[in-house]
């Protein structure tokens, strides 16, 4: 295996020698890919000397050396990837010396297109532990048990009851088989980009289990985190996940091959995050509109909304 580990860089410059190291402990890690995303802190120097001091970091910025975020990062970053398989790291995020065990044996069989594993978290401070362990605690984020590749597609959206979610770190695919996607991750969204991607993804590819019982790495929570402040509320989630849905409802109205209860699913989600960011009045118009029109809406919404702490 030639693995190619593609790091978005941005605001991480305490955590990010940690994150190179824990790729570069594997052979089959052929190289670390590191994207500087015009960091507002030290990164882009620690950045220039992990590359002089370990012949697998390259490093790469955007042509104009601008912030484009962590999707477009990781678009570059497959774009300058040479191995064959690829794997992503946030660069607060670290592997587990386990990260790849599943992947050398599923990955000898051609109709493996990817695999995913489970992720830990790892508290930087006590601060952050007492800021964030009511909304992580020491839960593994993963699926919670072994599923059909066929079975996952559904499973991400919220269709199968408590499925439970892939993260990214945990992610290993063929580069060949990113390129079943029209695009890879999508820039029209600067939070839930990875969800998205992994969304479509998983419709297009066949996604394996992995390790599911125990963490091949870790989610580093810290203070600046900018997904813990949608998490904790510092950010309405609504507002960002009714963002998140509206880009797969309208990836999946264009999409063929795409069941027809599956896209009624879809468009009910997207209705239930736009009735929770809706104004008062608003709000009581569309609940009972879709009261008459499409009652299902109302009540999956408010139960996904309240009830699912593992939909995205």
């Amino acid at each position: 295996m030639k693995i190619s580990v593609i790091i978005p860089v941005y605001n991480a410059e305490k955590f990010l020698t940690q994150a190179v190291e824990s790729a570069l402990q594997f052979s089959e890690v052929y190289e670390v890919i590191l994207i500087e995303d015009k960091s507002p802190d030290n990164a882009l120097e620690i950045c220039r000397k992990l590359a002089v001091i370990h012949d697998r970091v390259k490093l790469f910025q955007h042509p104009d050396k601008e912030n484009h975020g962590a999707g477009p990062s990781r678009n570059l970053g497959i774009e300058k990837a040479t191995g064959d398989f690829i794997a992503f790291l946030d660069a607060d995020d670290y592997y587990l010396p386990n990260r790849f065990d599943a992947e050398k044996e599923l990955f000898k069989k051609l109709n493996v297109d990817g695999v995913y594993g489970a992720l830990g978290v790892h508290y930087y401070s006590e601060k952050a532990k007492a800021d964030y362990y009511k909304v992580f605690g020491n839960r593994l984020t993963t699926i919670y048990k072994k599923h059909k590749p066929e079975d996952v597609f559904p499973g991400q959206l919220g269709m199968k009851g408590s499925f439970g979610l892939i993260h990214l770190d945990t992610l290993t695919i063929r580069k060949n088989a990113l390129y079943k996607l029209d695009t890879f991750f999508k820039k029209t969204l600067r939070l839930h980009q990875d969800t998205e991607f992994l969304f479509r993804l998983s419709f297009f590819t066949n996604l394996y289990p992995g390790i599911l019982n125990e963490p091949i790495a870790m989610r580093g929570v810290h203070e600046n985190n900018r997904i813990t402040k949608v998490d904790t509320r510092k950010i309405n989630p609504a507002t960002t996940r009714v963002m998140l849905w509206r880009e797969v409802n309208d990836w999946a109205e264009g999409e063929a091959a795409i069941p027809d209860d599956v896209k009624i699913h879809i468009k009910r989600m997207t209705r239930s995050f736009e009735i929770a960011i809706a104004p008062f009045f608003k709000k009581w118009f569309m609940i009972l509109k879709y009261l008459v029109t499409d009652y299902p809406s109302i009540r999956s919404g408010l139960y996904n909304i309240n009830f699912r702490r593992d939909l995205m």
